[in-house]
C-alpha cells in the first residue's frame, strides 16, 4: 500500500467512520454513494489534502472524479504532486 493510501484511509477512518468497522471502506468504495463523506466532510477531507501534500484543490478539482473514493484521490493527488515537481523543476 502507498504511502499517500495510508494516510487517506487513516484520515477517513478516524474522521468518518468513527466507531464502525473500516472493511466498508475498500479502494473504490464512494464516499457518497455509501454516506461516509457529506458535503461538509468533502470541505474537512480538502482541508486535509492541502494542509498533508501542499497542494492547492481548485474549485474545478471539486468533482466526484477526483475526490469520491481512495483511489480516486490517491490518482488526483499524485497527478497534482506530478504537476507540481515539474513546474517546480522548470
Amino acid at each position: 500500500m502507498q504511502p499517500i493510501e495510508q494516510e487517506l484511509r487513516k484520515f477517513v477512518k478516524e474522521n468518518f467512520l468513527i466507531g464502525q468497522d473500516g472493511e466498508v471502506l475498500g479502494s473504490d468504495t464512494s464516499f457518497l454513494e455509501k454516506g461516509i463523506i457529506d458535503s461538509t466532510g468533502v470541505l474537512e477531507l480538502v482541508s486535509f489534502i492541502e494542509q498533508t501534500y501542499r497542494i492547492k484543490v481548485a474549485d474545478q478539482d471539486l468533482v466526484p472524479e477526483n475526490l469520491d473514493s481512495i483511489n480516486q484521490l490517491v490518482r488526483f493527488i499524485g497527478g497534482k504532486l506530478e504537476a507540481a515537481a515539474k513546474e517546480n523543476a522548470a
